[in-house]
């Protein structure tokens, strides 16, 4: 193995690099992807696969083998901020009308699969320690170990990132981080039987406390609670008493609902993630892709999805470069721009929800749309990723959406900065 030369090396063989090294391979190309993990293994995750996300899946073939291995279709959202509600679902994109949310021993499993049918090389337990790099700077390889092995040097045409927000291969190559905005709050979740009939559910209180809870597999729901940052070192002190205090802060019956019939199957994992951040995600040799090149918070349930749809970004370009259409470093810059144009609008709502205060502009328009069923949908569809920003946010739909709602003038918002 360490003889040869790769096209493209590729850290990391979770949701964004399995889906890269699949397509880089259907291309043609010879790739080579290392985990330090092995599959099926879990991983600190959302879970949740929008159904832009699932349009990938089922473009790339996929989509049946996550039905298949028994994850349940969900087709009701109950979406909550403080009093406003909205429940509906999203119109189907591309044929989708249903969300997702297969455990990681499950996704990550079919990705892997599907990138080894696809001819890509995949070694597990892998750790990579360093870069090669040339006499310019420029990467050239990795260096690592499988298992307890010795050391290795594999070279390859380009280095793909994809080894999440503590990325190696971006720390290595020095990239910086931009458009950085603080991480607002942190995460426990766990499995749960007994709520089987709660369903997708994602309610923000009063207290900077919120919960969710979806269907996945093997008959269990995932249930999470997030708080801001300044009530962590409380919620240490005694997990499982705060976890229930959530549900019941944000949903008392729901709450004395879990206390009677939840009975947890695993522990309860806590995830305090890092600040939201893009960084520089390309450079002589190399790219990121996935949580090593861009990451939000898990609010919003956009990491996955964001993974496939900037896999496929970056395996297209990557492409054209190795295949001489073009040079490499305009064909990687181009992936970066189109990569941050079409992230930005998540970005900035996955920040804003975050905070667990709505703005007055968004207090305003939720409320609205929130009366109307089309426009509740309209919104679900929008956080789904099937309608664009100005379906809902252009003077003239703003206007549509007040008067449907039957909005009192004077409490009617148009500008995003008010």
């Amino acid at each position: 193995m360490d003889l040869a030369l790769y096209d493209v090396i590729i850290v990391g063989a979770r949701v964004a690099g399995a889906p890269t090294a699949m397509l880089l391979a259907k291309h043609g190309h010879r790739v080579l992807v290392l985990d330090r993990g092995s599959f099926p293994s879990d991983a600190v995750s959302t879970h949740y696969i929008h159904q832009a996300g699932l349009v990938q899946l089922q473009k790339w073939g996929l989509l049946d083998e996550v039905v298949a291995a028994g994850t349940p279709a969900i087709r009701l959202m109950n979406y909550r901020h403080g009093d406003i509600d909205l429940i509906g679902f999203a119109d189907p994109i591309e044929g989708i009308d249903a969300v997702y949310c297969p455990r990681r021993t499950v996704l990550d499993e079919i990705l892997v699969n599907a990138a080894r049918r696809a001819g890509a090389e995949v070694v597990e337990q892998f750790t990579v320690t360093d870069l090669v790099f040339g006499e310019s700077g420029e990467v050239l390889g990795v260096r690592g170990r499988e298992g307890d092995g010795e050391v290795r040097e594999l070279r390859a045409r380009l280095v793909i990132g994809a080894d999440g927000t503590h990325s190696q291969v971006a720390k290595r190559v020095g990239a910086e981080l931009y458009n950085v905005r603080p991480a607002a709050g942190f995460i426990y979740y766990s499995y749960f039987s007994g709520v089987d009939d709660w369903g997708l559910h994602h309610k923000t209180g009063f207290n900077h406390r919120w919960f969710g809870s979806w269907p996945t597999n093997d008959g269990l729901t995932m249930v999470a609670t997030i708080c801001a940052l300044d009530q962590l070192k409380e919620f240490r002190t005694d997990p499982e008493t705060a976890f229930q205090a959530v549900i019941d802060d944000v949903e008392p019956a729901m709450g004395a609902q879990f206390r009677d019939t939840a009975r947890r199957a695993e522990p309860l994992r806590p995830m305090r993630y890092p600040d939201n951040y893009y960084r520089r995600a390309h450079g002589p040799g190399w790219a990121l892709v996935g949580d090593a090149g861009y990451h939000k918070d898990p609010i919003t349930g956009w990491g996955i999805t964001d993974a496939f749809l900037h896999a496929e970004l970056l395996a297209d370009r990557a492409h054209e470069g190795l295949a001489g259409e073009r040079a490499m470093a305009d064909a990687l810059e181009e992936y970066v721009k189109i990569r941050d144009e079409i992230s930005a609008g998540v970005y900035d709502f996955t920040t804003v929800m975050a905070s667990m205060e709505l703005p007055p502009f968004f207090d305003a328009v939720l409320r609205a749309i929130g009366k109307t069923p089309h426009w509740t949908n309209k919104m679900l569809g929008l956080i789904a990723g099937g309608v664009e920003d100005h379906e809902i946010f252009s003077p003239d739909n703003l206007e549509r959406i007040y008067e449907d709602a039957g909005f009192p003038e004077a409490k009617r918002i148009y500008d995003p900065t008010a």
